[in-house]
């Protein structure tokens, strides 16, 4: 049985009766029983929360003695046998309408008067048994599962089993713990709860991410947008407009360059937005594919500076062209 079933099987009948039994004593199914020992039973997370909430104590059987509790056992045999045997012959089409006839049985079952004593299952229940129960609490139980220990990985997401969550990224490579519920997607680390998340009931292709639980870098790449990177590329000037023009349109999509339009902005914050022209310039006058790669050599080997040298060469040479040597020979006695 699974977990979630065997907590809702427990509220289900807390509901039905009005009331919360001060003792409960389940079998040692390990759903429910992590470790039973002569010493001690260590229950599973999940059930012992269940426990705590309805304020009753649990206190399983010994293994494989099914006769600590054997009129719970009888009865349980004699009902689902009953009821079984009522509906063997009908057919059913979903599985609400299976469940709503095996309820109509059971009424009808606990309303049967009794053989061997007077009144019915029902009668005695609300007799003998009712005034025993303690009170429901004020708010239905809320199932939650408790997950084991998850390795947080690089991408910091976590699983429920069908989608995937984001934790704060300084957690990756810990190991957190999953409190899931119908609405909500808990994570703990050592105890305390560093993320919550509305649980997606359907599966979804892309993860549940919350800003917050990203690195810098990340939050920067979700507000990229080709308008911005164009606009950028405007107050550098005409060749990196060009070099970005050619990112954006050069995939299937403007998405592909944006990792390139990226690095293209952090080499105008290490040299400077002239520089990054400059070399852009220079790329342009030789390539028409430019690339991150080359970019960065031209300016890191200091190449985009190379034309304004020979201009200031240029200057220098034709600036004084007779010479010191000429005046040096009375040639400016003349």
């Amino acid at each position: 049985m699974k977990l979630e079933n065997w907590i809702s099987c427990h509220i289900h009948a807390y509901n039905y009766f009005g009331g919360v039994t001060r003792l409960l004593v389940p079998d040692n199914l390990k759903t429910g029983i992590s470790k039973n020992t002569r010493y001690e039973a260590v229950l599973n997370r999940t059930y012992q929360e269940m426990a705590d909430y309805y304020g009753t104590a649990i206190v399983p059987t010994r293994v494989k003695h099914p006769k600590d509790k054997s009129h719970a056992e009888g009865g349980v045999s004699f009902a689902s046998t009953w009821i079984l045997a009522a509906l063997r012959s009908r057919k059913f089409f979903s599985a609400e309408e299976a469940q709503a006839a095996v309820a109509e049985k059971l009424e009808e079952l606990n309303e049967r008067d009794f053989k061997k004593r007077p009144g019915s299952r029902r009668e005695a229940y609300l007799e003998e048994e009712k005034e025993f129960m303690q009170p429901l609490p004020s708010e239905p139980y809320e199932s939650a599962i408790w997950s084991p220990d998850l390795k947080v990985g690089n991408d910091y997401l976590v699983s429920d089993g069908m989608n995937k969550y984001s934790v704060p990224y300084d957690l990756i490579g810990e190991k957190v713990n999953l409190r899931l519920t119908p609405n909500t997607v808990e994570v703990f680390f050592r105890g305390s709860r560093v993320a919550i998340h509305v649980r997606s009931k359907v599966y979804r292709r892309d993860p549940v991410v919350k800003p917050e639980h990203m690195p810098m870098e990340h939050r920067m790449y979700l507000s990229y947008n080709e308008k911005e990177f164009t606009d950028w590329a405007g107050t550098v000037g005409p060749n990196a407009s060009t070099v970005v023009k050619y990112f954006l349109s050069g995939g299937k999509a403007p998405e592909q360059g944006y990792k390139y339009c990226a690095s293209l902005t952090k080499l105008s914050d290490r040299y400077g937005p002239v520089r990054l022209e400059n070399a852009c310039k220079r790329l342009l006058s030789f390539s028409n594919t430019p690339s991150i790669r080359t970019l960065s050599t031209i300016l890191k080997n200091g190449q985009d500076r190379q034309q304004e040298t020979e201009i200031r060469k240029e200057l220098v040479q034709h600036g004084i062209t007779r010479g010191a040597d000429y005046f040096r020979k009375g040639g400016g006695s003349r």
